[in-house]
């Protein structure tokens, strides 16, 4: 029986992820892995908390992981430029702030200069909380207690083999309501809003509280990328400098980076 040909991905101008909080309990790296297969860009901005550093002491780790770090090297190899902004779960990487390897880049915020010439703020979006969220102590308890919720409630549906895996639980749709609860409001979006009209940008991408949202409600335009975790969404730019909200597509058979490599260069063939 022959196999499918592997569609080639989506071409961007620029495409914005936040949120995918890799190593975290909640995170869905298969999630992230079909949709990095069927999207790329010019310019890939992943807009902090790739990498979860607040789950010890068990790292959720899979070759679904790696293979997402791996993906995103191969489309550097590509051509695409990938700026890698700190957020507060990775806060380790605020390290290698102002580094460039290659065409990749490290950094804490950018100005990205849309194909129309808007300006946009680029920040995780922490540095927005309310200050009662910026307490250290705070957001680390927060953060034990949704790995320990998360994995009660990965072992809860093992132990109903009937239920489907990708159901979502009554403990994540818990989690999701104290996420949106914690958001107090729209008020991150006003500050992030006057953030962005201070630096003398058009509008502000942001992520960090797992609400994805497009809109010019506050007089500039905001945009949050979403998340990894309940979401599945990303922004993306075109080649005119529209942007839109885009959710990830039902899932498609796995496909190794490898053959996907290989169905790029017969394309370009």
């Amino acid at each position: 029986m022959p196999q499918p040909v592997p569609r080639l991905p989506r071409s961007h101008r620029s495409l914005f992820l936040s949120d995918l909080h890799l190593g975290a309990r909640g995170c869905r790296p298969d999630r992230i892995l079909d949709f990095l297969r069927q999207n790329t860009a010019d310019e890939i901005y992943l807009v902090g908390d790739v990498l979860d550093l607040w789950h010890p002491p068990f790292p959720h780790w899979t070759e679904l992981h790696d293979e997402i770090l791996a993906l995103l090297l191969q489309r550097v190899q590509q051509g695409s430029r990938l700026i890698y902004l700190t957020g507060n779960h990775d806060s380790a990487m605020r390290l290698y702030r102002g580094t460039h390897f290659g065409r990749i880049e490290v950094a804490a915020e950018v100005e990205h200069v849309a194909a129309d010439g808007r300006r946009w703020l680029v920040l995780h979006g922490d540095v927005c909380d309310a200050r009662i969220l910026r307490w250290h102590i705070l957001t680390r308890i927060g953060s034990r207690m949704d790995w320990a919720l998360r994995h009660l409630d990965e072992r809860l549906k093992r132990l109903r083999r009937n239920v489907d895996p990708d159901r979502r639980g009554l403990i994540e749709a818990l989690l999701s309501g104290v996420n949106t609860m914690m958001a107090l409001g729209n008020g991150y979006e006003i500050r992030l809003v006057a953030r962005a009209r201070a630096a003398g940008c058009d509008g502000v991408i942001c992520g960090h509280f797992h609400k994805p949202a497009l809109h010019d409600d506050h007089g500039l335009s905001y945009a949050n990328c979403g998340d990894w975790v309940d979401s599945f969404t990303a922004i993306a730019e075109d080649a005119q400098g529209r942007f839109t909200l885009i959710e990830a597509e039902p899932e498609t058979a796995p496909l190794p980076v490898f053959a996907e490599a290989r169905a790029v260069a017969a394309g370009k063939a």
